[in-house]
């Protein structure tokens, strides 16, 4: 099973990959911990405002105190049109609903770090992600996150919680989670896209759709923000880390990103000379040490080659184990199978003993009836057993070639060991694509075995002769057991009239 489930993966990495975006990360838009702040409590490349407190491991946007706000601005303004931020944060508090909320930002300016909205600006042009807290409308609809655009004219509706100018949002519960909550924002084309982590595992690709709206216009360039506030309850609003990365159409990047190449002859001299007087030292250092040669620092690491070999081979190692797994089971199915037969065969056995009519020839054999009416012939059996055998033979010859490729692999691993000091005469990258081929083709077997033995198996329909359930036989017995007995009360009548006519 899992065999199959890594190559459904691979397969899915390979497809969605082929004409995928490119993605770059842009450190001075984003945080991280550990060492997120600074000795002097500042943030690199961000402004920390407001009764926000930053940290080695997170930014306190809020505390939770009564009337509390706070703010975190990137310095500069982003210089990509499309891009993807990924936000980890927690909201906890000790009453049973919370105050007010946390907002992420992107605008044109950087807005306030005591203001009206969740701790900024009232009036904003670009975009306002709210994670909103407090039921101010009374419809019981929070938690809730919604996606609000400004042109910087509009004045927040807060006695409505902005329902009536969000353009999409979803009612998720972000409190007091046991993991910290996450959310991906992402714009790309015009296309504004926000998963969210519920924080209830522990699994950082454990995302749901929260909300997509097309042909979304964001200013061309601004500033990334984080925002959070507290009323008459209160909660602590942390960001635990805000991961920007910008996001290029194939092809466009490469421009971009280009060095250039008289810097890049730059770079590749300095790097040969220093790579040679690297091991003109660990040649002196030998010549010097000689004791210490068999200790040599390079026998601690693994080549590109042997690191490639290794996870073949642990690869066929987990699909050798899957085939162990199949076989075994198979073997139960045999069991199973087999008992099932002999009790069919003792239940055939005792109808015939009990009347039943001999087959003539070219005619089915009895049958075992159960109470629901179904019957199971000997016929049908038969097929079962032969499709057990079919896949226990394929699970053999699979364990042939895992064994194959076992053996193959740790030679490879051996040669490779030694290729050293012989020189390595082998063609490895060669080599490893034809085991990569090898181990596709024993995944794709596994696989198909695993197909056969999860269909239901097909049952034969009863032939063209009518076969004779139980239920039928049992009341034609009682209908000759009635007769019988009122033949035998008429008898007895009629002696006894004889009798007294004598």
């Amino acid at each position: 099973m899992n065999g199959g489930k890594l190559l459904i993966l691979f397969l899915y990495f390979i497809s969605s990959n082929a004409n995928s975006i490119h993605r770059r990360f842009e450190y001075k838009y984003s945080f991280k911990p550990p060492y997120l702040a600074q000795k002097d409590s500042t943030v690199p490349f961000f402004e920390v405002g407001g009764n926000a407190i930053a940290s080695s491991e997170s930014i306190r946007v809020a505390p939770s105190l009564r009337s509390q706000k706070g703010a975190v601005w990137t310095k500069a303004k982003t210089n990509f049109d499309w891009w993807e931020v990924d936000i980890a944060f927690r909201i906890s508090g000790r009453g049973r609903i919370g105050a007010d909320g946390l907002a992420f930002w992107y605008t044109t300016e950087k807005g306030d770090y005591n203001g009206e909205v969740f701790g900024s600006s009232d009036r904003w042009n670009g975009l306002g992600l709210f994670f909103d807290s407090f039921d101010n409308d009374n419809k019981h609809n929070n938690p809730y996150i919604m996606a609000v655009i400004n042109d910087g004219n509009r004045k927040f509706d807060h006695q409505n919680d902005g329902i009536n100018q969000a353009l999409a949002g979803c009612l998720r519960d972000f409190r007091n989670k046991p993991f910290p909550t996450r959310a991906k924002i992402e714009y790309y084309n015009n296309v504004l896209t926000v998963l969210f982590h519920s924080g209830m595992t522990n699994n950082e690709q454990d995302y749901e759709m929260c909300l997509r709206a097309e042909n979304v216009v964001l200013p061309k360039f601004g500033h990334f923000g984080l925002s959070a506030a507290t009323g008459g309850l209160a909660d602590d609003h942390d960001v635990f880390h805000l991961l920007t990365t910008s996001l290029w159409a194939p092809g466009t990047l490469d421009a971009i990103g280009q060095v250039p190449q008289q810097d890049n002859d730059k770079i590749s001299q300095e790097y040969q000379e220093y790579q040679q007087k690297l091991d003109k030292q660990k040649e002196e250092y030998k010549k010097e040490h000689p004791e210490e040669q068999k200790d040599d620092m390079e026998d601690w690491f693994e080549s590109d080659n042997q690191r490639e070999l290794r996870q073949i081979w642990q690869a066929q190692t987990q699909t050798a184990e899957i085939l162990r797994e199949l076989s075994r089971k198979l073997d139960e199915v045999l069991g199973r199978q087999e008992r099932t037969l002999s009790l069919i065969s003792v239940s055939g056995n005792q109808i015939q003993t009990g009347g039943a009519q001999q087959p003539q020839g070219g005619q089915q054999p009895p049958v075992y009836t159960g109470s629901t009416g179904d019957s199971i012939r000997r016929q049908e059996v038969d097929n079962i057993i032969n499709t057990q055998n079919i896949l226990v033979q394929s699970m053999r010859d699979l364990k042939t070639q895992a064994n194959d490729l076992n053996q193959r692999v740790e030679m490879l691993i051996t040669n490779q060991k030694q290729g050293g000091s012989q020189g390595g005469g082998y063609d490895i990258q060669g080599l490893i694509t034809e085991m990569r081929d090898g181990l596709n083709q024993v995944k794709l077997s596994v696989h198909g075995v695993q197909t056969k033995i999860n269909q239901p198996q097909q049952l034969t329909s009863c032939p063209d002769a009518k076969c004779l359930g139980m239920t039928p036989f049992l009341i034609a017995i009682v209908v000759h057991l009635l007769i019988l007995l009122g033949y035998n009360m008429y008898k007895d009548a009629k002696g006894n009239q004889s009798k007294k006519f004598y």
